[in-house]
């Protein structure tokens, strides 16, 4: 009997929802409430603009607790803990730990996210190793590998936070066949907060 191929998978990288506990940068430009209430509109719309046939989405919860005990978003998802460790370590362990076909990990704050972005990076991954969507800030808003356990070895000596990011990522995926898709943005400050209001 032939085995059933696996769907990729899309994880969705995110914190749990808690007022003073998300988007710490943001609030000090527009308030607390504010920056939760974007944090918390912005990942349910996301997970259900995302929602498609080809391929299946898993999210990544801090803190751990709220994987098993968190009635926020559409909890028909399956969660899963990201665990206690720098987010290097739990990037790839959410990406090595799928297995099966090839997997792609997101932020939940890019509200610019769409689901041909997403089917670009699963294409790109065809001829490519490893996929890349490039933040303008120098970071990436995605991620993704055509062989999940690759990932163990990525994201070990990387600036997070910082224009150093990608480039540091890269470094560490010497040798891997490298394809990148659309620069987004992220929102983290209140500076890119406007930008996107005056998008949207």
């Amino acid at each position: 009997m032939a085995k059933t191929r696996r769907r990729p998978t899309v994880i969705v990288f995110a914190k749990a929802p808690r007022l003073g506990a998300v988007k710490t940068r943001l609030a000090k430009g527009i308030g607390m409430t504010a920056a939760w209430r974007f944090q918390r509109d912005t990942a349910e719309a996301l997970l259900s603009r995302l929602r498609s046939p080809r391929w299946r989405i898993m999210l990544s919860v801090a803190p751990d607790t709220f994987a098993i005990r968190g009635r926020f978003w559409d909890t028909r998802i399956p969660r899963k803990p990201q665990g206690a460790a720098d987010i290097g370590r739990r990037m790839a362990h959410a990406i090595s730990s799928e297995g099966g076909g090839p997997v792609i990990l997101i932020g939940s704050d890019i509200p610019a996210i769409e689901r041909r972005h997403i089917d670009d990076a699963f294409r790109a991954l065809g001829p490519a190793d490893v996929v890349f969507g490039p933040a303008r800030d120098g970071g990436f808003w995605l991620v993704g590998f055509k062989h999940p356990k690759r990932a163990r070895q990525a994201f070990r000596a990387v600036r997070w936070s910082s224009r150093h990011t990608l480039a540091d990522t890269l470094e560490e995926l010497h040798g891997a066949r490298i394809a990148r898709v659309a620069t987004l943005s992220d929102v983290d400050d209140e500076e890119t907060y406007k930008k996107w209001l005056r998008r949207s």
